[in-house]
C-alpha cells in the first residue's frame, strides 16, 4: 500500500452529500407528471448507477415504467429532469465532515485526487466546483457518451493514465456495489465508505478490500 498515487473519489454519497439534492430536483420534476413526492431516503437505492437508471426506479416505484412500453415515458420525464438538474444540481450539497481534511492530506503525501462518478459530467464539473476550493481534484470526470457508466472501468483506467499511474498504484473510493466492483474490475484497491448512501453489507459483498467509518481512516491506506 505505500505505492500509492492516486486516489479516485465516487461524488454521490463519497465527496458529496448529494442526497437531498437528488430528492429535490427528481420530486419537483415527477411532480409535473402528477406523481406525489418519496421520502429522500429511499433515494439511497435508486441512485449509483447513472441520472436515467436513477429515473427508471423512481418511475417503477411509483407503478409508471414496468419495461420496454415504458421507454418513451421514461425518456420524457428524463430529459426534465437532466434540464432541471442542469440549473440546480448544486442546491443542498454538502460536503462530509473531515473529507477536505483528508483530501488535503493525501495531496500532501504526493497523491493525486480525482473524482469519478456517474452524475452526468456537466453536473459531475458543477457540484465539485462550487462545494471545493479550486484546486482539490486534479480531474473530475462524470457520465458521458464518450466511455461506458460504472461499473465499467474504463473512466477508472483513463483517469489513472492520464496521470501517469498504474492502476495498481490507485485507491477506487466509493460507497455501493457499483462503485466496489468498478475498482475491482480496474484492478484497483477498493475502499467502502460507511458516511455514504449504503451500508457495509452491500460493500462487503461486492467485494470491498477495506471499509472505513471516517474520511481520516483513507490516510491508513497509502
Amino acid at each position: 500500500m505505500n505505492n500509492i498515487k492516486m486516489a479516485i473519489f465516487d461524488l454521490d454519497g463519497t465527496s458529496a452529500n448529494t442526497l437531498e439534492n437528488l430528492a429535490f430536483c427528481a420530486n419537483t420534476v415527477i411532480g409535473e407528471f402528477g406523481m406525489e413526492p418519496v421520502e429522500t431516503n429511499k433515494y439511497r437505492y435508486f441512485v449509483g448507477d447513472g441520472s436515467r437508471v436513477q429515473m427508471q426506479r423512481l418511475l417503477a416505484y411509483h407503478d409508471r415504467y414496468s419495461g420496454e412500453k415504458d421507454e418513451a415515458f421514461l425518456e420524457e420525464v428524463f430529459t426534465k429532469y437532466l434540464a432541471f438538474l442542469s440549473e440546480h444540481c448544486s442546491e443542498r450539497v454538502t460536503v462530509y465532515d473531515g473529507l477536505p481534511e483528508a483530501i488535503t492530506s493525501l495531496r500532501k503525501r504526493g497523491i493525486v485526487c480525482v473524482v469519478f462518478s456517474n452524475k452526468p459530467h456537466k453536473q459531475a464539473c458543477k457540484v465539485v466546483h462550487d462545494i471545493y476550493p479550486e484546486g482539490t481534484f486534479a480531474e473530475v470526470l462524470g457520465q458521458s457518451d464518450d466511455y461506458p457508466r460504472k461499473p465499467d472501468p474504463t473512466g477508472a483506467l483513463m483517469l489513472a493514465e492520464r496521470a501517469g499511474v498504474k492502476p495498481e498504484d490507485c485507491l477506487y473510493i466509493g460507497d455501493t456495489n457499483t462503485d466496489m466492483l468498478t475498482g475491482k474490475a480496474a484492478g484497483m484497491y477498493t475502499i467502502g465508505v460507511l458516511w455514504g448512501f449504503r451500508d457495509r453489507e452491500e460493500l462487503e459483498k461486492a467485494g470491498a478490500d477495506a471499509i472505513i467509518s471516517t474520511p481520516a481512516e483513507i490516510l491508513n491506506y497509502c
